[in-house]
């Protein structure tokens, strides 16, 4: 079965909360504007998969921290 397509437009400013984290390093990779113009689906497959490698690095970098804090409480 097929999975149902988003053609709605791209809103920075009404973010699900595992977009956020996304969209902030799509910016930081200075492709921000190219995602607000066509969508998610606007990225290379390199692009896309730079974003994806780079947030899983950020979120184990959190999980690390809040474990240290864990141990350190």
């Amino acid at each position: 079965m097929s999975k149902v397509k988003n053609n709605e437009p791209f809103d920075p400013h009404n973010l699900k909360p595992e977009e956020v984290l996304k969209f902030e390093i799509a910016t930081e990779l200075g492709l921000g504007d190219k995602v607000i113009r066509g969508g998610w689906r606007s990225l290379t497959a390199k692009e896309s998969g730079r974003i994806g490698g780079l947030i899983t690095k950020r979120k184990r970098e959190l999980k690390r921290e809040a474990l240290e804090k864990e141990e350190e409480a």
